[in-house]
């Protein structure tokens, strides 16, 4: 039978076991390096303010939103 990934859907090569994460969605447990990592910027101020407040050379903060997803 043919094989149909050579990694198996894993990063890890041959570095043995890898820690474990809970998908952000479903909370099921799953391997680090075969999870999905997202991130993105999180707007804490509407777009029209936040332009106002850059132009008067406030510097707004925008956290990243780390989340990990199974693939199932």
């Amino acid at each position: 039978m043919p094989l149909k990934r050579a990694s198996r859907g894993r990063t890890k090569g041959g570095k043995g076991s890898s820690g474990t994460i809970q998908c952000t969605n479903c909370g099921c447990t799953v391997p680090k390096d075969k999870a999905k990592k997202v991130t993105s910027r999180l707007n804490l101020v509407e777009h029209t303010l936040a332009k106002e407040l850059r132009a008067q050379g406030a510097y707004i903060a925008s956290p990243m939103v780390l989340k990990w997803y199974c693939i199932s």
